[in-house]
């Protein structure tokens, strides 16, 4: 049994490659993309990059041609390639100095493809940290908040990490691989959360945590119409099915992997890539009709979705019930970190406030006390203008008996605030400790 390297830095069985597909991946530097996987070995030929939403400066772009195939691998770090990030910025992106794409210069009309349609975000500058050796698996288990024991190869979920009083400090979606867990984390959370897992891995463990960030790139679709460009990629076979399926891909022989949902829904999809085929795979899912996004786009959209985020809804400040995660908590998989305190706060109904969104009558700074007739009831913890120039959004903390949906709140001295509920928060469904064990159907965002 021969081994080969598959671009990811590991090696796979060539006994375990269809024969076909060898020669398919040995000779994939064409000149156009194509794609084809172990269940549907035929190529997909698309025509040459052209973007249909964005103004294209007057510079003829190169043709290059990438293509799909299925591989049985698992994640390693790749070479680094910024191929990604000059692909964006011949389209017009202004990229920050940290490698982030900021605007197209088309905010509106991205939001407008993530609620109606599809959009691409790079979110690369997000955490991806892979967790592989023996006690992996039990280890996430007693590190965060989902049951990874019911969770098979192929299944994902998400996470919440939270300290031992369940005070929230992020939510990870986890792929669960063959031989290793990818986790993908916030920027701003990337850092602490290694450190923080490796100091629970004790000697005698067989875990090791390793940052794969800066050695692969994330694309992400989000909208109602994702579907339609897996099934023009020919990947149509992951469309429907749970929120945390994946599934392996290469590109030119390097690895892709896509997976089922975001990091603020349940529809979209993840696309992990080598940075080395990132812009080429980017091209081709603008070509197929999904519009570029930014980052200054992509966080009104999350604030919108209601997706609670690191350093804002997700801190010491709040605890996970709170933050209505309730979709990444298991009950009853045994003893893990803020177990305890999660179970008492069901048990004597001991949530006090809850999130919330907020429909603003004018722009608002975050930290803002929230008010009813004077008295301080909660704090806004984020801010978005909307699409419109009237229209301005919020998240924010009330307490619980305080407001609910369609109330009128005070934010700050006298922006009007009517409560509204938001699409991720209103697909949580509240546990009781006789609730069973979270799945991968239950675990959906």
């Amino acid at each position: 049994m021969s081994s080969s390297y598959c671009g990811y830095g590991f090696f796979v069985s060539d006994s375990t490659i269809p024969s076909t597909s060898r020669a398919f991946i040995s000779n994939s530097w064409h000149s156009n993309l194509s794609i084809s996987s172990f269940s549907h070995p035929h190529r997909l030929h698309l025509p040459p990059f052209r973007p249909p939403h964005i103004k294209k400066p007057h510079i003829k772009a190169s043709r290059t041609r990438t293509s799909f195939s299925a591989l049985p691998f698992d994640l390693s770090p790749p070479p680094i390639d910024e191929d990604l990030l000059e692909a964006a910025a011949v389209e017009g992106a202004r990229i920050s100095d940290d490698g982030i794409i900021e605007t197209f210069h088309n905010d509106e009309e991205a939001l407008d493809a993530a609620n109606n349609g599809v959009a691409v975000v790079d979110l690369s500058h997000f955490g991806r940290l892979r967790v592989s050796g023996d006690d992996r698996c039990q280890f996430l288990h007693n590190q965060s908040t989902a049951n990874f024991e019911s969770l098979r190869q192929g299944q994902g979920c998400s996470t919440v990490f939270v300290t031992p009083t369940a005070r929230t400090i992020d939510i990870a979606q986890a792929w669960i691989m063959k031989n290793a867990i990818t986790l993908i984390v916030s920027p701003v959370t990337r850092e602490s959360i290694i450190r923080m897992l490796n100091k629970y891995i004790f000697v005698a463990d067989k875990v090791e945590i390793q940052d794969i960030t800066n050695q692969t790139s994330l694309l992400v679709l989000v909208g109602p119409k994702s579907n339609q460009i897996m099934e023009d990629l020919n990947l149509g076979s992951i469309a429907g099915e749970p929120y945390g399926t994946h599934q392996h891909f290469s590109v030119n022989g390097m690895p892709i992997t896509v997976g089922v949902g975001n990091v603020i829904s349940e529809e979209g999809f993840s696309l992990l890539i080598s940075p080395a085929v990132a812009g080429p795979v980017w091209k081709a899912l603008v070509s197929l009709g999904a519009v570029p996004m930014g980052s200054r786009a992509w966080e009104k959209l999350r604030i919108s979705q209601g997706m609670p985020a690191p350093q804002k809804e997700l801190t010491d400040e709040f605890n996970v019930l709170e933050a209505g995660l309730w979709n990444s908590i298991s009950l009853n998989k045994g003893c893990y970190k803020g177990q305890e305190t999660i179970s008492r706060l069901i048990t004597y109904d001991g949530v006090k406030q809850r999130l919330w969104g907020l429909q603003l009558s004018d722009s608002v700074e975050p930290g803002s006390p929230i008010t009813i007739d004077g008295k301080r009831v909660g704090k806004l913890t984020s801010y978005a203008p909307g699409r419109k120039e009237s229209e301005h959004f919020g998240l924010g903390y009330i307490k619980k008996k305080a407001a609910s949906v369609g109330d009128s709140v005070i934010v700050g001295e006298n922006t009007i605030g009517k409560v509204v509920e938001v699409p991720f928060l209103a697909r949580q469904q509240p546990l009781s400790n006789s609730s069973s064990s979270n799945t991968p159907e239950s675990s959906v965002q």
